[in-house]
């Protein structure tokens, strides 16, 4: 079972098997925002399988993308009650309120999908130096790196959100300050990643010296 549970081809299948019907329900419904959405994540698969091939990255992390990926098509195309607090117009996942006008579904997406950003690009990191000969322990240094590249992939996200709405008349991206609230989301996210990435990655490194 531990085998199943960390086989690529597992988590690759899984993620297939909502992205096959989140294609479908975006055509169905006229969302075309969201065609170009699981196009983009398309266009990553083959980078992260790169990725992988080259890191090996933790199976905590492939199941994280693939989690990922699925809050983000869940959110544009899973619609809430009436009833329940959202923002705008639309009533999808993406813009109801978990904490009323305090914390989004869509904020909350945000921080954990950039955090995991963050910690694979730690990974990244890691693997090219011991590839060198050289083990690194997660330095204040190493780690504002890393945050740093998490939040950069995350302005790449406000890039594509962007051309969404170049493409698409009518998108539920948001505005000037939904992007700004994405922006902090994701700079939540990956410092959180940093914390957690020193304290139990510097425990570990600690152990094995």
């Amino acid at each position: 079972m531990r085998g199943l549970l960390t086989s690529e081809k597992t988590i690759l299948l899984v993620t297939m098997l909502y992205i096959a019907p989140a294609l479908w329900s975006s055509f169905a419904s006229g969302k075309m925002e969201f065609v170009i959405y699981v196009g983009v994540m398309g266009v990553l698969l083959g980078p992260v399988l790169w990725l992988h091939h080259r890191v090996r990255l933790h199976p905590l992390a492939l199941w994280g993308l693939s989690l990922w990926g699925l809050a983000h098509m869940c959110g544009g195309l899973v619609h809430v009650p009436e009833s329940w607090p959202t923002e705008g117009t639309s009533s999808v996942l993406y813009n109801l309120w978990l904490i009323p006008n305090r914390l989004k579904y869509d904020q909350l997406v945000h921080a954990y999908g950039f955090g995991l950003t963050t910690w694979i690009c730690w990974q990244a990191l890691k693997a090219a130096f011991q590839k060198s000969g050289a083990d690194i322990a997660p330095t204040f240094g190493l780690l504002t790196l890393c945050a740093a590249a998490g939040m950069g992939f995350g302005a790449l996200n406000e890039v594509v959100e962007f051309a969404a709405t170049l493409l698409v008349p009518e998108t539920n991206v948001g505005g000037y300050l939904n992007t700004g609230w994405d922006l902090v989301s994701n700079l939540v996210g990956c410092l959180l990643a940093a914390v957690l990435i020193s304290l139990f990655d510097r425990s570990s490194h600690s152990e094995s010296s």
